[in-house]
């Protein structure tokens, strides 16, 4: 199984994805053949995804709606052979800058679902603050530089309430960069604020990655300390000078230095000092330590023009901490920052069309298996791209098959279905079930709190 690029013409992507829900199917395990036309089903809704059972309504689900529940309940996932499939099919023509972002599903009103923990929420509030109780996950995502909102998700990881989020990022990343040895550029990881770049970084540095990451402009750092003289007494200094982000005066000249210009930013400044490090202290990350690490990287300064759309707010110095090996490329690390956002697009179609974060499913195992199929279906769209027909609605303009944004390809994926078939087998007749015996109870189910982590 080696990496596959779809083809221009519509005949060499129809095969190549044919070949990928192939492999998609041998990586389901129990129910297999219903979580795959589960996944169909999403695909061919002639509408956003409202509800779980209605997709049982679809041609395409050949089985009941009790099939449905059982194979969310008792089915089974591979997820490490879906990584190496979604890797195997990733889009081998983009380059190799990724993006990682967390989303939260929101379960804040069920009390019996476990694994819930308190997360940021930008949509919903909860006692008028964007605080909800639910489940966190982290996609990665590669990015291209078109100007379009298509990501290819190469993973996707809950992160529990009681996971350290920093431990699991970098067991996320080491593992990905694991499955990517056969590329040669170094892989670039992008980072939006909120994440710890210096933990990050130390965590990967004896991993084959570059990782970028939005830092505050309060931030302070410090080169190397100068040589000392000979015959010195006392204990040798850790750090130089002061290096302030929000002091000008306390900048040296940049050691490398960029000058560019966009349609959408006008003029762009790209500055970069190498080798700075911060002051780390023995609490946190870093509590076990007797003598915290020195971890250095670049600290990054892009200035723009102008903003792309008008807006009241003042113009802000975008700062950003890059690690790995050799030196960066400033014209790739600002554009891959700015190209970062377009996961933001993914997370708001796979919720708002392929009803991700829809159903209200009772334990995080069951949306382990959802989500899967929701990162499924949303490649087999990137796949289809060249391969369906452009239904465009009447006020739509016609555009080029490879311009088609991901809800014009899912409204030509139902007649694109009929064509390429499917592997899930067709379901075996059989009488229903006698149910429940008439008398019997449930126990009631046991309530789980939502947990709230520890500073």
């Amino acid at each position: 199984m080696g990496s596959q690029e779809p083809a221009n013409d519509g005949r060499g992507a129809a095969d190549t994805l044919i070949g990928f829900r192939t492999e998609f199917h041998n990586c389901l395990f129990g129910w297999a053949d219903a979580l795959f036309e589960l996944s169909d089903a999403v695909l061919c809704a002639p509408a956003p995804v409202g509800s779980v059972p209605s997709l049982s309504l679809e041609p395409v689900f050949r089985r009941s709606h009790g099939s449905l529940y059982k194979a969310l309940a008792h089915g089974s996932v591979d997820a490490d052979m879906v990584r190496r499939v979604l890797v195997a099919y990733r889009p081998v023509g983009w380059p190799q800058v990724f993006a990682v972002d967390a989303s939260t599903w929101d379960r804040c009103d069920a009390e019996t679902s476990p694994e819930r923990g308190f997360y940021y929420s930008a949509s919903k509030h909860s006692n008028g603050q964007p605080i909800v109780a639910g489940w966190s996950y982290q996609w990665i995502t590669q990015l291209d530089w078109a100007p379009d909102s298509w990501t290819a998700p190469l993973d996707a990881l809950r992160i529990p309430p009681t996971t350290d989020p920093v431990t699991a990022t970098i067991g996320q990343l080491r593992r990905l960069v694991g499955l990517l040895r056969d590329h040669a550029d170094v892989p670039m990881f992008v980072f939006d604020a909120g994440y710890d770049p210096i933990a990050i970084g130390a965590g990967l540095a004896d991993v084959r990655a570059q990782t970028l990451v939005r830092i505050s402009s309060k931030r302070v750092f410090h080169p190397d300390p100068p040589s000392r003289p000979d015959k010195t007494i006392g204990r040798p200094r850790r750090h130089g000078a002061r290096f302030a982000l929000s002091e000008p005066d306390t900048w040296p000249a940049p050691d490398n230095e960029l000058v560019t210009s966009d349609p959408r930013y006008g003029n762009i400044n790209v500055q970069a000092w190498s080798g700075l490090h911060p002051k780390l202290h023995g609490r946190g990350r870093w509590a076990d330590t007797d003598i915290p690490p020195i971890v250095k990287g670049t600290v990054i300064r892009v200035e723009v023009e102008h903003l792309p759309k008008p807006t009241a707010r003042t113009v802000k110095t975008l700062w950003l901490w890059w690690s790995g090996p050799g030196l960066p490329d400033l014209d790739i690390c600002w554009r891959a920052y700015l190209r970062r956002f377009d996961i933001e697009h993914t997370y708001r179609f796979v919720k708002s069309t392929l009803g991700w974060t829809t159903p209200a499913l009772r334990t995080p195992e069951q949306a382990d298996r959802w989500t899967w199929l929701i990162v499924a279906a949303y490649t087999q769209l990137r796949l289809a791209r060249r391969a369906v027909d452009d239904l465009r609605l009447p006020w739509e303009r016609r555009r080029d098959q490879g311009l088609l944004t991901p809800a014009r390809v899912r409204r030509g994926f139902q007649r694109l279905r009929h064509t390429i078939g499917t592997p899930a087998h067709p379901p075996k007749l059989s009488r229903a079930g006698p149910g429940r015996p008439k008398g019997t109870r449930k126990p009631p189910r046991t309530r789980h709190p939502a947990i709230k982590r520890a500073a």
